[in-house]
């Protein structure tokens, strides 16, 4: 990782969050992956490193942080176990949610908790039918009085079972974006259930399941801003989301690369070491270089996100794009420089392959991703 252009605060940051991945996740994490082991009380621990409040204000328990450091945080973390770092910025995600468009009742209520991990949170946006399109989305919340009855399937959903808090989005008015609407249910609320743990490639050491919401009635002060709003605060939350995704696959192919490093300094073949052929040198090469421009673009991104700049949606997207292609193909790589050794799960390699491939696909398709960067370029010239 490149650190020129990191301030002495952020380099701080960088050597704890390092610390900590390299002994509280890394040494646990091919074990985690085939054990389908998900770690809360690692997670509690990082929450006592400010890890699980990142982006919430200081006086609701948060970090303060803005999405620079956040970046920096999930890429660093995503060293030890991209799949739980992974997590942490979904948690991350949902802690934003509240801090920014909860009440100050509703963010006494569960920012303490979220912040500290005791609670942990899931986004549920997603369903079986509505994944790429979001605001076809038929999960439907009826107003009854004081109170919204909510009824719907939500799919693909990380920590879902195991989350004590669920950001749903569900329909109160019509089609379209504009009839979508923000709540929050918690786990015990009668009605709620999940379905099975999915049996997926990679992300093993957490749940991803079903949430199932058949009549759930929650008071209508968990619903999260003001009707109607609920597909915006979906999105604004997908930005830093998309974001933290980036960062974490940043973090695992950077792992896979220095892992191949070592590989090839260790082997030998026809006399002479590896990391001393010029061929193997060139990919090496290009898998560092192609991490380096992924990276500045992600630092760009959250940079303007930071800083409201009109045109950080369209960048948040590019970053998206471009970094979890790039960790993907760069530890595809790494396997390959590793040999047989690298197929082996023992080594680490095929995990990360693994965890990093469904990058590409969630918190939006990279084929969404191009479609909200063309619609940046051209809505002017319609």
């Amino acid at each position: 990782m490149t650190t020129t252009l990191l301030t002495k605060d952020q380099l701080a940051l960088a050597e704890v969050t390092l610390d900590f991945a390299q002994e509280q996740l890394a040494p646990h994490a091919i074990a985690w992956d085939r054990d389908k082991h998900f770690p809360v009380d690692v997670l509690r621990r990082a929450a006592g490193l400010g890890l699980a409040g990142i982006y919430v204000r200081e006086e609701s328990g948060g970090s303060g942080l803005g999405r620079a450091d956040g970046v920096l945080v999930l890429e660093v973390l995503a060293t030890g176990c991209p799949s739980i770092a992974g997590y942490l910025s979904i948690h991350n995600m949902v802690a934003w949610m509240i801090d920014r468009y909860g009440d100050r009742s509703q963010r006494d209520r569960w920012l303490p908790g979220l912040c500290t991990a005791e609670t942990l949170g899931s986004y549920c946006l997603t369903e079986p039918g509505a994944g790429s399109d979001a605001a076809a989305l038929r999960t439907r919340a009826e107003r009854d009085g004081d109170h919204y009855v909510l009824t719907g399937v939500k799919q693909f959903i990380s920590g879902a079972g195991a989350s004590d808090v669920y950001i749903v989005m569900a329909r109160t008015g019509g089609d379209g974006p504009g009839g979508v609407s923000a709540f929050v249910v918690e786990r015990g609320d009668p009605g709620l259930s999940f379905g099975p743990d999915e049996r997926k490639m990679g992300w093993n050491a957490q749940p991803t399941r079903q949430v199932v919401l058949d009549g759930v009635r929650i008071p209508a002060d968990r619903r999260l801003g003001a009707e109607g709003e609920g597909f915006r605060i979906a999105m604004n939350g997908l930005n830093g989301g998309r974001l933290g995704i980036a960062a974490c696959s940043l973090g695992g192919a950077q792992s896979a690369l220095d892992r191949s490093l070592a590989h090839l300094a260790d082997r030998e073949a026809f006399g002479a070491r590896l990391l001393d052929a010029q061929a193997l040198q060139f990919r090496l090469a290009d898998m560092a270089t192609e991490l380096t421009a992924a990276r500045a673009l992600v630092r760009t991104a959250a940079e303007a996100l930071d800083g409201g700049d009109p045109q950080a949606a369209q960048l948040c997207a590019m970053a998206k794009r471009f970094a979890t292609d790039t960790g993907y193909t760069v530890a595809d790589r790494a396997l390959q420089l590793h040999g047989g050794y690298g197929y082996l799960s023992e080594y680490g390699i095929e995990k990360i392959v693994r965890d990093l491939r469904v990058h590409q696909i969630l918190e939006g398709t990279n084929e969404i991703m191009r479609v909200i960067v063309a619609r940046g370029l051209t809505e002017n010239l319609r």
